[in-house]
């Protein structure tokens, strides 16, 4: 399985590692991956998604949720 999220898109991103002599070695960051249950369509969905996507998207769901009372 890739490590991408469905939602938002984002990848791996890669750089160096630096020591303290400052020798650089390949590294990389994944995706803060995590297993959520998600209301799609009025039922509960277990989604692979992003940390920061899913909190994104419960700030959207608050605020309509907001301005709909």
């Amino acid at each position: 399985m890739s490590r991408k999220c469905p939602v938002s898109g984002k990848g791996p991103m890669s750089g160096n590692n630096r020591s303290h002599s400052v020798r650089a070695t390949r590294r990389r960051w994944n995706v803060n991956l995590q297993t959520y249950k998600v209301n799609i369509n009025g039922q509960m969905v277990e989604v692979k998604m992003s940390a920061r996507a899913y909190r994104s998207l419960n700030k959207s769901v608050k605020a309509a949720e907001k301005k709909a009372a």
